[in-house]
């Protein structure tokens, strides 16, 4: 299935240990410098009533921004706030039962770690994008398997959607890989606690200069 949109870009992706008012403004920093595309990834343990309303609120900076929103995991939520799509690992929901409940228009990411052939298999049960890594050591997940960085050029020939790069992404190691075929990088230390969020953003916009960010009133969304 084609992506509803061209997903490419930062992606950003929220990370666990900021209070609720510190996550909002650091996330609209990082869209008002230029992530293309948000995912809502809270691993510790919260009222479903509080995640809810964080989902909420983060949902709506998207909006204003105009930028994807996408919950990780859960399904359920993401249907409730009105997200754009969900991102499902191998514990979670099957790619094919998220597409169902979200409908074809959503984007439904799915985590492929080392594994085409699991891209392959997203690919065929519609998803929208496969994520591929840890491509470096990753301080989020340090027990991650490594992803070669010859994997994301042979799933950009093979899959047919578009290749996210995630785990331990500085904007020093975004370049390579970018050259080997990601689409997209998928960015949560270097980019929440880096002391000017809003700046770091734009320094990995810049990485694709041919894309008109979707914040832009100007842009592709107009």
């Amino acid at each position: 299935m084609s992506p509803p949109r061209a997903f490419e870009g930062l992606y950003a992706v929220t990370p666990d240990a900021l209070d609720p008012a510190t996550l909002l403004a650091r996330v609209e920093a990082v869209l008002a410098g230029g992530a293309r595309a948000l995912q809502y990834r809270r691993k510790g343990a919260l009222e479903p009533q509080v995640r809810a309303t964080e989902a909420r609120a983060l949902a709506a900076a998207c909006r204003r921004y105009r930028a994807w929103f996408i919950v990780n995991d859960d399904v359920a939520l993401a249907a409730a706030v009105g997200a754009d799509g969900v991102h499902v690992g191998r514990d979670d929901a099957d790619c094919a039962v998220a597409r169902a409940t979200l409908g074809p228009d959503a984007i439904v990411g799915v985590s492929c770690y080392d594994r085409l052939e699991r891209a392959l298999d997203a690919a065929r049960a519609g998803a929208t994008y496969v994520a591929f890594g840890a491509m470096h050591a990753s301080g989020v997940k340090p027990q991650a398997v490594r992803a070669p960085l010859d994997l994301l050029a042979r799933a950009r020939q093979a899959v047919g959607c578009p290749v996210v790069a995630i785990g331990g992404i500085t904007l020093e190691r975004a370049p390579p890989l970018l050259a080997a075929g990601a689409d997209a990088l998928a960015v949560i230390t270097d980019l929440f606690e880096a002391a000017d969020p809003q700046a770091r953003a734009a320094a990995y916009a810049a990485l694709w200069p041919h894309t008109v960010p979707f914040n832009d009133p100007g842009g592709v969304l107009s």
